[in-house]
């Protein structure tokens, strides 16, 4: 068993639909974040180093948020996520101002992560279950495979949608042993006279999606072989870009899915009926905010966490 397994977690977005930093928007009866819960549960789930990627302009505000709060219980290191972090003899384009995607997230790790790892987003709450279930694979990862052996888990898509607008989910298929086949990133899906249907074309045509469809909500699980397939791919992605060069992510889904096409990579599929929590808009805050009074109410979690 691998006695050391990180936590990576995802902030350096900006949050354009919801408008503002949700990353450290207080969420909690006692002014938690939703970062403090999954940290929360990534340590009692095993968990022993929790890697936060971010811009470097937000790194006092989480420090102080955060950071400095768990670093008597667990490992903690930062990772900037800047534009200029390229492959030698790469220049960033004009105009371009957004992060580099996902990809390029975990990518920026490379230096800092040398055993399994987990990846999440900083604004999606994933449940006690979830960090349970991946901690389990990835603390019996063997990180020699080939096939590299990673792992996510995977969510009812019932339990993954807000009410206030269309969200972005990857639909996965998978074989009989539940190991991942394909992922198709849909980035508008929500509820249309009550069934759960996604567009492509801007709400003119939908096409339904059935209730207990697994979705990614990218909590990935991943053995140190990913780094240097992320390194190819992201200099493949600079040299053959997409038409808007601008605004064109590197996203860590495409890659998981062309490692397993190519069979450089499975991917086993844990299944959990944990609910998602997320402040996708605006208006999500309150119904998340009444989620946690909840369950810091019926004991699930303690008052304050750290």
């Amino acid at each position: 068993m691998n006695k050391n397994v990180t936590l990576v977690v995802m902030a350096a977005g900006m949050g354009s639909r919801y408008g503002g930093l949700k990353q450290i928007d207080p969420v909690g009866p006692c002014g938690e974040i939703i970062m403090d819960y999954s940290v929360y549960d990534a340590i009692e789930a095993g968990f022993n180093k929790v890697v936060f990627v971010i811009k470097p302009e937000i790194e006092e505000d989480l420090r102080k948020l955060i950071g400095d709060r768990i670093a008597d219980k667990v490992q903690v290191a930062y990772v900037h996520q800047e534009l200029t972090a390229l492959p030698e003899g790469y220049t960033v384009p004009n105009g371009r101002t957004k992060p580099w995607g996902t990809g390029h997230a975990i990518l920026c790790c490379k230096d800092v992560i040398y055993e399994p790892f987990a990846v999440i987003n900083a604004d999606d709450y994933y449940g006690k279950e979830a960090f349970s279930l991946i901690y389990e694979s990835l603390a019996n990862a063997d990180q020699t495979a080939s096939p590299a052996p990673f792992c996510m888990v995977g969510y009812r898509i019932a339990n993954t949608l807000t009410e206030n607008g269309y969200v972005a989910r990857g639909v996965c298929e998978t074989d009989e042993s539940m190991h991942l086949t394909k992922i198709t990133e849909r980035t508008k899906i929500g509820r249309v006279n009550g069934q759960i249907a996604f567009t492509e074309d801007d709400g003119k045509t939908f096409v339904p999606v059935a209730d207990d469809n697994t979705v990614s909500m990218n909590f990935w699980g991943f053995v140190p072989q990913i780094f240097d397939e992320l390194g190819t791919r992201f200099t493949a992605f600079l040299d053959n870009p997409p038409a808007d060069i601008k605004k064109a992510e590197y996203l860590l889904p495409f890659v998981v899915d062309e490692l397993i096409k190519e069979h450089k990579a499975t991917v086993e599929v844990k299944q959990t009926s944990e609910k998602w929590y997320g402040v996708t808009y605006q208006e999500d805050r309150a119904d998340v905010a009444a989620a946690f009074a909840e369950m810091t109410d019926s004991k699930k979690y303690p008052k304050g966490l750290f």
